[in-house]
């Protein structure tokens, strides 16, 4: 058993200048020790879930998604909010992550959802309807480490305060210990 806890991170913008990309890579290059994040590509190559491609084998993409996360110990969502809710690339991620219901690659691993907006509420829509999803889909949703940043008038990746706080949600994440079950 490794004492390193591996946090998947998908993140919800597909810009190639997105601060969401780049506080993702933040956090994988400042990580814990004992922590590593990897950022999951290729969820732009994700086709629409639909049950019938998904049936006996996955597209190819669908796959090297489902293994990233499923290898990973919890996974990281650093994302931003469109039109008040999360974007449909991170929806359908979900989606493919959550099949086959209750064995999907998400099943049972904490989750986190984090980001930067310019809008004066962070994402925060974003963040609840995601973690939201990941429930249903039977991750375990830390909704008390949530992070809905705003950019507006704030250098995100040079503020102290911030950064930890970012930090924060990677560290709920490598210390969550599932709950026992009684039977």
């Amino acid at each position: 058993m490794s004492d390193t806890t591996h946090v998947a991170v998908l993140v919800g913008s597909l810009r190639a200048d997105s601060v969401n990309r780049k506080v993702a890579e933040y956090l994988r290059d400042h990580a814990p020790e004992g922590v590593t994040l990897d950022v999951v590509e290729g969820i732009d190559a994700l086709p629409f879930y639909n049950e019938d491609i998904d049936a006996g084998s996955a597209p190819e993409a669908a796959e090297r998604v489902r293994d990233a996360v499923a290898q990973a110990d919890g996974l990281l969502l650093v994302t931003p909010e469109y039109n008040g809710t999360m974007p449909a690339v991170l929806n359908n991620a979900i989606d493919w992550l959550s099949r086959p219901y209750g064995q999907g690659a998400i099943t049972g691993k904490p989750v986190a959802a984090i980001g930067v907006t310019p809008t004066p509420y962070g994402g925060v829509w974003s963040h609840e309807h995601a973690l939201k999803s990941v429930a249903i889909a039977g991750g375990v949703a830390l909704e008390d480490v949530t992070v809905s940043q705003t950019s507006i008038d704030v250098d995100v990746l040079g503020t102290e305060e911030i950064i930890a706080k970012l930090q924060g949600a990677v560290d709920a994440i490598a210390a969550f210990q599932p709950v026992a079950v009684a039977s």
